[in-house]
C-alpha cells in the first residue's frame, strides 16, 4: 500500500474558484452562489451530501442549516470536530425549491466531485444519502441495506450513511445515525492505523534501498 499525498491548500483554494464560477449549467441562473466545499485539504474524513438548501446557497458554506447541526452533534459524540472533514455536495448549486438532482446536473459537477477526492485522499468517505451513494458508488446496495457498512472501491473506503437531513423528519432514524456513526469512528481508527503502518514500511523501504545504495568503504593496502 502507497500512501499518497494530499494536495495542497492552494489547489484546493484555486478548485473552489473555479466552482464559484462554473455557469455549466442552467443552475448557474437560479442560485444565489456556488457551495464549493469546506474544511482542511489535510481532512482524514471527507463527506459527501446531495446538494446545497436554501442556507447554504445565502452562505456559500455546506451543511450549515439545520441538518448540518446535527452532522456536527453526530461528529461531536465519537470525539470528532465539524473541522476533522471536509464536506461538500454532489451539485455545487441549490436546485429550485430543493428538490432531486437531474442526472445532467449530477454530470455538470462530476468532474469537480471527483477533483476533491483527489486532492483530499481521506481515509475515509461518508456518502450522505442515496443521491450520494447512486453518484459515487452506481452499482451499491440502497441505503437501507448499505448504510453504516464499509465498501472498498478502487482504492477508496466508503461509509454510507443516511442524510441527517431524514433523522430530522424521520426521529426513527437518529438511533440508527448514531449507532453507524460510532462505527465510522472504529472505521477512522483502523484506516488511521494502515496508513501510519504503511508509511512505516515505505520508510523502512527507502531506509534500506539507502544503505544498498552506499559504496563499500574504501580498504588501504596494509604494508607489512
Amino acid at each position: 500500500m502507497t500512501v499518497a499525498p494530499h494536495g495542497s491548500p492552494e489547489a484546493l483554494e484555486a478548485l473552489h474558484q473555479q466552482i464559484r464560477a462554473c455557469v455549466a449549467c442552467p443552475l448557474s441562473r437560479t442560485r444565489i452562489q456556488a457551495v464549493p466545499g469546506d474544511g482542511p485539504v489535510t481532512a482524514r474524513i471527507m463527506a459527501v451530501g446531495e446538494a446545497p438548501g436554501e442556507n447554504e446557497d445565502k452562505q456559500g458554506v455546506p451543511f450549515v442549516g439545520a441538518a448540518g447541526q446535527l452532522l456536527t452533534k453526530l461528529l461531536t459524540s465519537v470525539g470528532l470536530e465539524r473541522s476533522d472533514l471536509y464536506i461538500c455536495n454532489v451539485l455545487k448549486c441549490r436546485p429550485p425549491g430543493n428538490r432531486d438532482p437531474l442526472p445532467d446536473e449530477v454530470a455538470a459537477c462530476a468532474h469537480f466531485l471527483d477533483a476533491q477526492v483527489e486532492l483530499i485522499r481521506p481515509d475515509v468517505i461518508l456518502l450522505l444519502g442515496r443521491h450520494a451513494l447512486q453518484r459515487i458508488l452506481p452499482g451499491a446496495p440502497g441505503i437501507s441495506r448499505s448504510h453504516g457498512t464499509r465498501i472498498r472501491d478502487r482504492g477508496r473506503l466508503y461509509v454510507p450513511l443516511y442524510h441527517p437531513a431524514a433523522a430530522l423528519y424521520n426521529g426513527s432514524l437518529l438511533a440508527t445515525l448514531q449507532e453507524d456513526m460510532r462505527r465510522v469512528r472504529a472505521y477512522l481508527d483502523e484506516a488511521e492505523a494502515e496508513r501510519l503502518l504503511a508509511a512505516q514500511r515505505e520508510a523502512q523501504l527507502r531506509g534500506h534501498t539507502a544503505t544498498a545504495a552506499e559504496p563499500a568503504p574504501h580498504q588501504q593496502l596494509t604494508l607489512f
